[in-house]
């Protein structure tokens, strides 16, 4: 049993991890002074990931030498642009120049915008080239010599020189195949943005390939948005990131079987739409269901719903005018996760 569950006592709260949400309106900065935070309040492990501003390495070293000792877990790294020895070294240097600081690996297929868009890179295969990254890794993790000579990756001769992070690794996986793929070989699956309904249903796909591939099943993460305030900012904010997700493969399925068929539809319409356009097609009541808002009670009820269906949830903290950095959010998730009183009202 997690921390957070036997700190609530018979409630069913996931383990609570926190992860930076390196929101678009928000100074780049402000990730920093989150991971401080989350630092500060003891959280058990931040998620570094990567979008359009921060190399994920080039961050996580930084916010190596401004926190004491909360645990990072980097990525995922998209698998058909970032290689297994690069991962494997950019890793080891975070660890070794954060002085020996626990540092996991989680990988993932990303989507054809990040692939194929941004670095023209192959996005087919995307299960078959997980299986093989995470092969290579296993190596190189253990401080071997790696000979993948895949279907999608190959590497060959390079070996860690830098003392190895821990062999722990989380693979994102949505689809049937990553699914599969991650009961086989996963240590964690993460999933990010989706419903309560939606996460169940995909723990008890990983359950069955579990089952079939004689291992038991790997813990579920869950990328949530969280914001412990009343005002309306972090709902747009949300809004504004689930416009990139509308037309992407098993997003876009989700989204239609809780009943936005008619956004996803328009999102796939020709001629395509402004990115405007599609953030203003976005209703908040799908905002609401991917994410939580509101007061600590709020918070809390959400938080267990989404602990009946995974084993941990990641929160991404909202970073608005009313709560910069997720300051007061996080304030509200740490006395939550200690069974206190703590912060009772909604900023403003």
């Amino acid at each position: 049993m997690n921390s957070d569950r036997t700190a609530a006592g018979a409630e069913n709260l996931p383990q609570i991890t926190v992860g930076l949400g390196l929101w678009k309106d928000r100074p780049a900065h402000e990730a920093l002074e989150t991971a401080k935070l989350a630092d500060e309040h003891s959280f058990p492990e931040l998620w570094i990931g990567e979008r359009e501003t921060y190399d994920t390495f080039a961050l996580a070293t930084a916010i190596g030498s401004c926190t004491q000792r909360i645990p990072l877990t980097l990525g995922p790294f998209p698998v058909a642009v970032r290689d297994p020895a690069m991962i494997a070294r950019g890793a080891a240097s975070v660890a070794a120049l954060s002085g020996g600081r626990k540092v996991r690996i989680a990988v993932g297929p990303s989507s054809p915008i990040i692939v194929t868009g941004w670095h023209g890179r192959d996005h087919r295969r995307p299960a078959r080239a997980m299986s093989e990254s995470v092969q290579a890794l296993r190596h190189f993790l253990a401080q071997e010599r790696a000979v993948v000579d895949g279907q999608v990756i190959r590497t060959r001769g390079y070996r860690l020189r830098l003392p190895a992070p821990t062999g722990y690794l989380t693979m994102a996986a949505f689809g049937t195949h990553t699914i599969r793929t991650a009961a086989r070989q996963a240590d964690r699956m993460a999933v990010a943005l989706v419903t309560v309904e939606t996460a169940a249903e995909l723990a008890k796909q990983l359950a069955k390939e579990s089952e079939a591939a004689l291992r038991p099943r790997p813990p579920v993460a869950a990328w949530v948005p969280v914001a412990a305030t009343a005002g309306a900012a972090a709902l747009k904010q949300v809004r504004n990131m689930l416009a990139d997700y509308l037309n992407a493969p098993g997003y876009s399925e989700m989204f239609a079987r809780a009943g936005y068929g008619d956004v996803v539809d328009f999102a796939r319409s020709s001629p395509r739409p402004r990115r405007s356009q599609l953030i203003e097609a976005v209703p908040f009541e799908l905002v609401k269901k991917i994410g939580i808002f509101g007061d600590k009670e709020a918070v809390r009820q959400g938080l267990l719903a989404y602990g009946a269906a995974v084993d941990e949830v990641v929160v991404l903290p909202c970073s608005t005018p009313d709560d910069p950095s997720g300051a007061h959010t996080l304030q509200v998730l740490q006395a939550i996760r200690q069974g206190k009183s703590g912060p009772q009202s909604a900023v403003c």
